[in-house]
């Protein structure tokens, strides 16, 4: 049951990377979005999923802090994969440049912990290790929206139709 739930948190044991497993993870969310890219309401299964990770992971967080003998242990990974996934929220999904940047942008948001994000860590358990990437993601949104309207037609960084 243990190695179930390490591979739930750690997207596939890609948390379990000895050389930054907090970005090698966040290569989860990537193949997510990928896969959801083009489909129809690609917001709305975006949402569904991120809303089915955080139950999971919240579920597996006191378990997870335990199973590493510490807080916000580093191979949990979903939260990255989430993170990720608000960054990437839009009406049909980002192509292979917005794919890109948007690992970028959160990565960076993720690493810097602007206000709140930091706070949120706080918390505890499963809240606290997944809130922080949360609001990591929506300050990497926030990111690829400006960068949208300002540099870029959106035909370069959606998917048509």
């Amino acid at each position: 049951m243990n190695r179930l739930r390490l591979a739930i948190v750690t997207c596939g044991f890609l948390g379990l990377s000895p050389f930054a497993p907090g970005t090698v993870g966040t290569l989860g969310g990537v193949a997510l979005v990928w896969a959801l890219r083009g489909t129809e309401n690609f917001l709305l299964w975006t949402l569904l999923a991120c809303g089915v990770l955080y139950v999971v992971g919240r579920s597996l967080g006191e378990w997870s802090e335990q199973y590493a003998g510490g807080k916000d242990p580093g191979f949990f990974v979903l939260d990255e994969v989430i993170g990720y996934l608000v960054t990437c929220l839009a009406w049909r999904g980002p192509s292979l440049l917005g794919l890109t940047l948007a690992f970028f942008v959160f990565r960076f948001f993720d690493i810097i912990k602007p206000p709140p994000a930091r706070r949120m860590e706080r918390l505890g358990g499963g809240d606290g290790i997944l809130l922080d990437d949360v609001v990591a993601g929506l300050y990497g949104l926030g990111v690829m929206i400006v960068c949208q309207q300002l540099f870029l037609e959106p035909e370069h960084w959606f998917v048509q139709p």
